[in-house]
């Protein structure tokens, strides 16, 4: 996302959209009939110093004390998203189903998600009601949220990493680790496929390649397995075959957990409840995978 498209969404009346101010048609529910105006979850001061401090820019909020504005706290935290490469992450956050609880609750599985559909689209809508003029649009692509010019064609490219190493694996597991023990599951299952993707992408590009971009961890597994010669032959111990076998489990889990269990958007009717030690062991698998890739693109040096 350019700057100068970036600033587009700085916009008050966006920010308005976005911080739950602004109000738009009635919803009424599949199940009951019940009836609800369509915006986004209210922020009040104290929830987006929370969500500001989540993403990196430590904020508090004083009670009957001098706060900033909730349109300058989410002002700010856009900027500082921005500047992190992050905007995608907090807007995925902001509309991810999460958020949308206290607002959808109290009604069967099927009318909660349509719902949460019909409600984030509308809300999209509005918001590229405001780009239209401009010429731009906000659409998801994959998992990204991104800012484009109305219907050019975006590719979100796999991440590339100059430096995978133990340190590097190491240091993504503790902020893993450290969203287990603050219950925020979702952010602990996202690190742990990035773990993953990142370091597939690290191990392609030492081989002159270029990661694909199908945005499947499975096709990046897949290319890392041609290029350094990973497929098992008919001499390789059973027991090896099984890890292998073992291993190739653990990408499909983790891939198919982040599209139905992550804090990113558009998570669908199979998301499922997880508890504290179903996190932990994605964590912990991710980083098994990613220390034996790495093991292997190390030997394939010598």
């Amino acid at each position: 996302m350019t700057d100068d498209l970036y600033k587009l969404l700085k916009n008050k009346q966006i920010i308005a959209i976005l911080d739950g101010d602004t109000k738009f048609s009635v919803y009424s529910f599949r199940d009951n009939n019940k009836e609800i105006q369509i915006s986004m979850p209210y922020l009040s001061g104290p929830i987006l110093c929370k969500i500001c401090t989540r993403f990196g820019l430590p904020m508090e909020y004083v009670w009957n004390g001098v706060n900033l504005s909730r349109w300058e706290y989410l002002d700010k935290l856009m900027e500082h998203c921005h500047k992190n490469g992050r905007f995608s992450d907090l807007l995925a956050y902001l509309f991810s189903k999460q958020q949308f609880t206290d607002m959808l609750s109290g009604h069967s599985a099927e009318a909660i998600e349509d719902a949460y559909k019909t409600i984030t689209e509308e809300i999209i809508q509005q918001i590229n009601g405001l780009l239209y003029f401009g010429g731009n649009e906000l659409v998801i692509v994959g998992t990204r949220f991104v800012l484009r010019k109305i219907g050019s064609k975006v590719e979100v490219e796999a991440p590339k990493i100059k430096v995978i190493d133990r340190e590097y694996i190491k240091s993504i597991t503790n902020r893993a680790l450290n969203d287990v023990d603050q219950e925020n599951y979702d952010s602990a299952i996202t690190k742990s496929r990035t773990l993953l993707e990142e370091t597939f992408c690290y191990v392609i590009e030492k081989k002159g390649e270029a990661p694909k971009t199908s945005g499947q961890i499975s096709d990046l597994y897949k290319q890392v397995k041609t290029l350094y010669d990973m497929h098992v032959d008919v001499n390789t111990d059973r027991r090896i075959k099984m890890l292998l076998s073992g291993l190739e489990k653990i990408i499909s889990a983790i891939s198919e957990m982040r599209n139905k269990d992550s804090d990113a958007h558009g998570v669908g009717a199979n998301r499922i409840a997880i508890e504290d030690f179903h996190a932990r062991l994605f964590v912990n698998s991710a980083v098994t995978m990613a220390d034996f890739i790495l093991s292997v693109q190390e030997k394939a040096l010598k």
